[in-house]
């Protein structure tokens, strides 16, 4: 069962372009890494290190894998079926887009930041239509602190695949470091609607409902 957020493309495009223009409007100090949150203290979903094989049909394969992670009766079942979504959205035909997603990934784990963002520079303009290229390129403006570029690349991964619930989650967090607490709420919301077995996630949605919506009360 696929799910789907009304007017994907329309809605996504007025939020990306409403956070990015948060970005510019914040003091540059709200982007400077010294003043920002540790990144230690929040972690971005990502996939695990080892992942399942899966099929050739990605577009059915990821409606029915969906479903699954709605439908998972308990927290290992939804973690097999997320594993086998990351799988799906790593896979690319290009052999060139996949080695140097793996020389990203390892220049990323040996904390060669300048290097690792070259090397995902060359996959999204190799593969503009490879989703896991603009989110592992968004993941990694997060932790430069560089929002605006990382709300560029995560309004290209939710153009393609608005079921991306670690771009979702991302947004979220960018917006809640940006002190944006409503935004923030409707992307995790709609994280949490597609994935709902999240880590965190939940606190974070009670943490905030109180704060958006106790406010009129």
């Amino acid at each position: 069962m696929a799910i789907r957020f009304p007017g994907p493309r329309r809605h996504l495009a007025m939020l990306a372009a409403v956070a990015i223009a948060a970005v510019w409007a914040v003091p540059a100090s709200a982007q400077d890494p010294r003043s920002a949150p540790p990144r230690s203290q929040k972690k971005l979903p990502e996939p695990p290190s080892k992942l399942p094989k899966v099929g050739a049909d990605k577009t059915r394969g990821l409606d029915f894998l969906f479903g699954a992670l709605k439908a998972a009766p308990d927290e290992a079942s939804a973690k097999h079926v997320e594993a086998r979504i990351w799988a799906m959205w790593l896979q690319t035909p290009s052999d060139t887009a996949a080695l140097l997603m793996v020389r990203a990934k390892a220049a990323m784990d040996a904390k060669q930041v300048d290097v690792a963002l070259k090397l995902l520079d060359a996959v999204v303009k190799l593969r503009p239509d490879y989703v896991e290229g603009w989110n592992r390129r968004a993941t990694l403006y997060y932790l430069k602190n560089d929002y605006a570029h990382s709300l560029q690349d995560i309004e290209q991964v939710l153009a393609r695949e608005p079921r991306h619930f670690g771009a979702l989650a991302g947004l979220g967090m960018i917006m809640q470091d940006l002190g944006d607490e409503k935004r923030a709420l409707d992307a995790f919301r709609k994280a949490l609607a597609v994935n709902p077995h999240l880590e965190k996630v939940p606190e974070m949605v009670k943490t905030l409902t109180e704060k958006v919506e106790g406010r009129d009360i």
